[in-house]
């Protein structure tokens, strides 16, 4: 179809815009991911749908769209970390410190990254997946691997330098196929359209709210377990476990998340701990985080 159609529906005004059908959603994409149209094409498109605000519908229609282009292999026993591209400056990473707690276990941890995307200027996973050695139940997937055909616009969104509906879909790609996922929102709204637009993706799906759209627990935090019936919201609170974790930085350097994940200090490891509770627990090796921090003892 013509792309220009697709452009007018995304940006001429609240009288004329209108949600593209699935059809017309899953074109456009295709042809953005082929780059079968201009550059300044593509970036208008991105710019006008972030404006107008991209429909649960439209982004579930761009994950589809990915999912044909996506080169997956199969690691059963894993739990996906729905990790944002664009990096986080504010703290280190603990998925490294994790992955020991959940050996005994048989779960794999799988996370995905890719060189920066806009709008933040953090440390992304990529950073920390080819910094430092991972044990081997963490297998990290990059994208221009598993899916060269969105890594390859990345200078295309630079040229933003603003965030589009793809900073959301490809937070959970899921190229390992695996069954449970784990992501998080900072606002109850987004926690919906995750759900709305991942969740019948896996087995179980969990969101929490943190700081950065990181996947970890860092503080006392709110989460949500995706159900049959909709979403059922608990709290986990680190002082309830004996953990008093406060260090943050601005700005924080590669080399100082590689030396924390490298020399963590008791209460980070602790943390590392109770993340790897929430892990058993998104994964069905628990009923809940209390027994599943028990089962780590």
């Amino acid at each position: 179809m013509n792309f220009f159609k697709y452009i007018k529906a995304v940006g001429t005004g609240p009288k004329s815009n209108r949600e593209l059908t699935q059809e017309e959603m899953k074109d456009c994409i295709r042809q953005i991911l082929n780059q079968e149209v201009q550059s300044e094409l593509i970036v208008a498109f991105l710019l006008g749908w972030r404006v107008r605000l991209e429909t649960n519908a439209e982004l579930k229609a761009t994950l589809d769209v990915c999912n044909e282009y996506i080169k997956k292999v199969n690691i059963p026993n894993s739990i996906e970390l729905g990790f944002p591209y664009d990096g986080k400056t504010d703290g280190t990473y603990l998925f490294p410190l994790v992955a020991k707690y959940l050996k005994k276990f048989d779960l794999d941890i799988v996370v995905s990254g890719d060189i920066m995307q806009p709008a933040k200027d953090g440390i992304t996973v990529k950073d920390i997946a080819t910094n430092i050695k991972l044990d081997d139940n963490i297998h990290y997937f990059d994208r221009k691997d598993f899916l060269p055909k969105l890594s390859a616009i990345t200078d295309l969104r630079k040229l933003l330098q603003l965030r589009s509906a793809f900073n959301t879909v490809e937070k959970l790609l899921n190229p390992a196929n695996s069954r449970f996922a784990l992501t998080s929102a900072y606002h109850k709204p987004y926690v919906e359209k995750y759900s709305e637009i991942f969740a019948s993706n896996y087995e179980k799906f969990v969101v929490v709210k943190a700081a950065e759209g990181r996947p970890e627990l860092f503080a006392k935090s709110k989460a949500w377990l995706k159900t049959e019936d909709g979403l059922e919201e608990f709290i986990i609170d680190p002082e309830y476990y004996g953990i008093n974790y406060n260090k943050t930085f601005e700005n924080i350097t590669l080399d100082e998340a590689i030396k924390e994940i490298n020399n963590p200090s008791s209460e980070l490891e602790k943390l590392a701990k109770l993340n790897a509770a929430l892990h058993l627990f998104c994964a069905n090796k628990a009923d809940d985080i209390g027994s599943a921090y028990e089962m780590l003892d």
